[in-house]
């Protein structure tokens, strides 16, 4: 495997440790949606952390990268089986 980047390792070191699964006949077989949700909130981190401070100079740019992390995390849940989903009149 090549050398990966900082952020690259944060993401796989996430889908690897979320290795939740169970075993049907007699054989172990990981959840992989859980795995990849997993990924894609490493992921979102990456784009712009939770505990991001308030933008300085650049607010719409800032206001982007929060939209792009809301739509990854609600992926991320949608695998997961987390979303609720609701429906506007």
């Amino acid at each position: 495997m090549t050398d990966l980047s900082p952020a690259a390792h944060v993401v796989i070191d996430a889908w690897w440790n979320a290795s939740d699964g169970e075993y049907i006949n007699g054989v172990w077989t990981p959840n992989r949606s859980a795995q990849l949700a997993a990924a894609l909130e490493a992921v979102a981190d990456q784009v712009v952390p939770s505990d991001a401070a308030e933008p300085r100079n650049n607010l719409p740019m800032a206001l982007e990268c929060q939209r792009i992390r809301a739509e990854l995390l609600a992926i991320a849940a949608e695998l997961r089986g987390d979303t609720i989903t609701t429906e506007t009149p």
